[in-house]
């Protein structure tokens, strides 16, 4: 069966481009997994502990046959790969994947809540994600997503820092 999914990737350390281009390579080099859309790159102000850097956040649409266990493990392990240490929850990062949504899913488990618990909440998901489908709607809502990223708090923090046809190429 082949699921859709909506993933944020964000980064504050490190070369902040090359660490997105490179997990975008690696989800688009996954067997299982096809990378159907790149969101432009914002930059975007912290969100929690605000002492650190500026991050940078697209969103990518990918289809998979994957069950969204196994994409969580394939996120987690290019974190790994890309150096990920979780020392400070909202904390400076060079990588961090999440999957936001799964087809039009609800789940939850022990670890994983999809959609994303805090994503109609953070204007660093919703504007890219709103860049690639507008008109999508989250599980349990028969609100466009457009309407979200239009109301989010929080959305004059997110710049648009380079855009999708320059930053990545499928």
């Amino acid at each position: 069966m082949i699921h859709q999914a909506y993933l944020s990737l964000g980064t504050n350390m490190g070369n902040r481009e090359e660490q997105l281009k490179e997990a975008v390579r690696q989800l688009h080099n996954q067997k299982k997994l096809d990378v159907l859309a790149v969101s432009s790159i914002y930059e975007t102000d912290p969100v929690g502990f605000t002492d650190q850097p500026s991050f940078l956040n697209i969103v990518v649409k990918v289809k998979t046959s994957m069950t969204a266990e196994e994409l969580l493990t394939v996120c987690q392990r290019i974190e790994n790969d890309l150096g990920r240490k979780r020392l400070v929850r909202w904390g400076p990062r060079t990588i961090d994947l999440d999957i936001l949504l799964y087809n039009h899913d609800n789940i939850k488990s022990d670890s994983l809540i999809i959609p994303h618990p805090r994503m109609s909440e953070r204007a660093f998901v919703l504007v890219p994600l709103a860049e690639i489908d507008a008109a999508i709607q989250l599980p349990g809502t028969s609100v466009p997503l457009e309407q979200y990223a239009k109301n989010v708090q929080g959305k004059e923090g997110v710049k648009l820092w380079k855009t999708a046809d320059n930053f990545y190429r499928l």
